[in-house]
């Protein structure tokens, strides 16, 4: 990755096979160990109560088509060949799809947009190449333009599926490690194993939510054969178990088996509809780590070797279970019992053997237990995999909802200079361990973990389904009777699903529909304070013309140094500076308004991140300075930034300077990119030493003026630019520069507003209730504002303002 602008370096469209290969290895760790996991508890989830195993072997010839062909029509076709054609620049997931909608439909996800943001060449990508030409997709497109309350059923929408897949980063961990740990039951007593199974779960995803700290990367060239041996022994237990038990088991995953199910078990066989959804848990997370790989690589990965692995593992169940009628206890009918060597059918010896059979029956036992303890260990390390990739892949959308300031303040930490999706966040890493160990400790079995995984697995899968219907529309400019025919096709599966989920509502599925609704909540809550904080800044904005009726020194007394004011505005005085100026009647002698904002798309080429413009005539020394950033974006630490910044600035007055005053309350804004893209720009150097303030030519470095510092007792930072030697600059660009450089020798001052938010007077009842009380405690406990620069205390101001909304 580059550090500079977090890119992962993007595939071509021509990939070797080698490449391709190696990218389909490594997704196999990072994006499958949840799918892979799922035989360990669909047969049994399916089987709990609604339905029973005859001997007739319709229910387990049914489960197996119904299990069949989910997998086939929602991982395999939907996903791999549909919707992973719908990543934003190469990234993927449920707010990748909004983010695309809010670019093309012009939704502003962010309130401080600007038509210069559109001119991103990452932005506008598609805008301007493929226009829409269908009539009815123009006319969706302005009517979701028009309407604010579409805008915010597609933001409801967003944050629903964005909430249910937090609710599957509790949920995953729990079950997956239940249920690997459950083989347990089969080598201990029953009321010894109640026992020993929760207190080991807990263990297992103590140490796991432990361990994320130090990121993915650390131990990630481990996934990738923990998986593929996972998926070996599972395809060759299967494949063993059709030989052995069943050989002609393929006739069952023909449709008619379903019909014949629904037919035998009806109501019961619908609801058991929700342990079978289970199958195709972690099919999300093929598009969700979009990011990470490419897409043929997953849908290689997916087509050659998981879909295959699966389809064999849950045809080998299936083929034991047909000729294993008699349940003897609650455990008979899931993974650990089919793996070969224990259940053996006594009709399959003859009478020769019978005297020896005491014998054999003790040998098969001690077989068993060599082959099922290997398998217990990969499955349990499986399902770590597993729960490792929900879990990195919950921390990647809120990140996601953070840019996009729809999600309270967080701790953002980047785990990977190479891979910028590998990040880690404390405070939803604990929150989802206790979560996580509250549901194990509270359900304590398969049955309601599985119907809480379900219901949140499918609603995402809905989400999913509705805005890509948009996006074929909207971004894909195909016809609407495509759209209509997506939604109706997977739509009436996915709703099938939903329903028999939703029915189990007091059978752990009320859980994710609860999370989900105290994290929406939170983000919807956050998202509506935020924006109503930027439309009081909007509104109480200073003109330029207050500005400029102050005169040349501002009126105020001008002191050494750079201060550097934070403000979410894009345009306009914030209020915050005359709330200032008028206490405290004097600043600095340079002054920066400083906006970093995050814009719908993933990245930002480093060329592209900076905007800066003059604020009135020169001699004010007042500039603003747009930093923009991907919501998927690096960010670079402190003394980078400030470099880059100075830079910034200084290379649009040598280059780009306004001329002039701008008129009323606009600014012409530059787009100057970072130092690193300046092949012959302006570089600042820092040292200890008297600088110069130098121009490069062809010819080397020439001394231009020498600048004598007043003596001091003490080292100071020295500041100098070396400025090329063509294009020459003028003597008044020379002074500006000249001023900068003696500001930023003089060091940087941080004036931080803070902002107390309160309903105005009037305001009914549920407005004063959210902002007076829910935002107002959002806002206190979480953290500081993320500044691009951390604020040093010593050199710091705060300036507190009562917003009335």
């Amino acid at each position: 990755m580059d550090p500079e602008s977090g890119y992962c370096h993007r595939l071509g469209k021509r990939e070797s096979w080698r490449t391709v290969l190696i990218l389909a290895y490594q997704s196999l760790g990072v994006v499958y160990g949840d799918l892979s996991t799922s035989p360990l508890y669909v047969y049994k989830s399916a089987f709990a109560e609604d339905i029973q195993h005859s001997e007739t072997n319709e229910e387990i010839y049914g489960v197996l088509s119904f299990v069949f062909w989910t997998l086939t029509l929602i991982p395999l076709l939907k996903y791999v060949l549909i919707v992973l054609r719908a990543d934003d620049d190469g990234e993927g997931g449920t707010f990748a799809l909004y983010s695309l909608l809010c670019r093309h439909a012009r939704l502003n996800a962010i309130p401080n947009s600007q038509s210069t943001d559109e001119e991103l060449s990452d932005y506008k990508k598609d805008v301007v190449m493929n226009p829409i030409e269908d009539s009815f997709g123009s006319g969706l497109k302005s009517t979701l333009e028009k309407h604010r309350v579409l805008q915010k059923f597609l933001l409801v929408l967003a944050l629903i599926g964005t909430c249910m897949v937090i609710g599957d980063g509790v949920l995953t961990p729990a079950i997956s490690v239940f249920s690997a740990v459950s083989g347990l039951e089969l080598s201990m007593a029953k009321e010894h194993h109640k026992y020993v199974e929760v207190p080991i779960a807990c263990v297992i995803l103590i140490g796991l939510f432990s361990l994320q700290h130090f990121g993915t990367h650390k131990v990630g060239f481990l996934f990738a054969p923990i998986i593929v041996t996972w998926l070996f022994s599972i395809s060759s237990i299967g494949l063993y178990n059709i030989i052995h038990w069943n050989p002609h088991i393929y006739r069952a995953l023909s449709p008619v088996y379903m019909y014949k199910f629904l037919k035998k078990t009806q109501k019961g066989g619908w609801m058991s509809l929700g342990g079978i959804l289970l199958c195709i848990t972690g099919s999300e997370a093929m598009f969700a780590d979009l990011g990470h790989f490419s897409q043929l690589s997953i849908q290689a990965a997916f087509t050659v070797v998981v879909y295959p692995a699966l389809v064999l593992a849950y045809m080998g169940q299936a083929a034991y279970l047909s000729q294993h009628h008699v349940i003897s206890n609650d455990f008979t009918i899931g993974f650990y019992v089919s793996v070969p060597g224990k259940h053996t059918s006594i009709g399959s010896f003859s009478l020769t053997f019978v005297i020896s059979l005491n014998r054999k029956l003790t040998d098969m036992k001690t077989l068993t237990e060599k082959l099922r303890w290997p398998v217990s260990v990969i499955a349990i390390l499986a399902a770590v995999v597993g729960s490792q990739a929900i879990i990195t892949g919950t921390f990647s959308i809120i990140k996601q909802c953070h840019a996009l300031g729809c999600f309270p303040r967080v701790k953002i930490v980047h785990t990977s200079t190479k891979i910028h999706g590998q990040i880690y966040i404390p405070e939803i890493n604990w929150i989802l361990m206790f979560l996580c160990l509250a549901v194990t400790i509270g359900f304590r079995d398969t049955k309601h973990l599985g119907n809480a995984s379900g219901l949140a697995v499918i609603t995402v899968m809905l989400v999913t389904t509705c805005l890509m219907s948009l996006v074929i529309v909207l971004c894909w400019h195909r016809s609407i009777f495509l759209a209509i025919g997506f939604v109706l096709f997977f739509g009436t599966i996915e709703a099938l699903y939903f329903s028999a989920s939703l029915i189990k509502f007091t059978e752990g599925a009320w859980f994710p529909v609860a999370l989900s609704f105290f994290f929406f909540t939170i983000m919807y809550v956050w998202h509506y304070g935020t924006l109503k904080k930027y439309e009081f800044d909007i509104q109480n904005k200073v003109s330029i013309n207050w500005l400029l009726s102050l005169g040349s020194s501002l009126g105020i007394v001008r002191v050494r140094g750079i201060g550097l004011i934070h403000t979410e505005l894009v345009s306009g005085i914030p209020a915050i500076f005359s709330h200032f100026v008028t206490n405290l009647p004097a600043f600095h002698q340079v002054l920066v308004f400083l906006c970093v904002k995050s814009l719908p798309v993933p990245h930002i080429k480093p060329e592209e991140r900076f905007l800066v413009g003059r604020i009135g005539p020169k001699e004010f020394r007042l500039y603003r300075c747009i930093v923009r950033y991907g919501y998927r974006d690096f960010h670079k630490d402190d003394t980078e930034f400030e470099k880059d910044l100075v830079c910034s600035i200084a290379e649009f007055i040598r280059t780009m300077g306004f001329q002039g005053i701008p008129g009323k309350d606009e600014e012409k804004m530059t787009v100057v990119g970072t130092p690193s893209t300046h092949v012959d720009g302006i570089v600042m150097c820092d040292d200890l030493m008297d600088y110069d303030f130098e121009v490069r030519g062809a010819s080397g470095l020439k001394e231009l003026k020498e600048m004598v510092s007043p003596h001091v007792t003490q080292p100071r930072k020295r500041v100098r630019f070396v400025v090329p030697e063509s294009p020459r600059i003028g003597e008044d660009a020379k002074q500006e520069l000249e001023d900068l450089m003696e500001a930023r020798e003089a060091g940087m001052a941080y004036i931080v507003g803070h902002a107390h938010v309160r309903a105005k007077r009037g305001s009914n009842v549920i407005k004063k209730l959210a902002v007076n009380s829910f935002y107002d405690f959002l806002s206190r406990n979480c953290r500081e504002v993320a500044y691009p620069v951390s604020v040093p205390h010593a050199t710091s101001l705060e300036v507190g303002m009562r917003y009335h909304v």
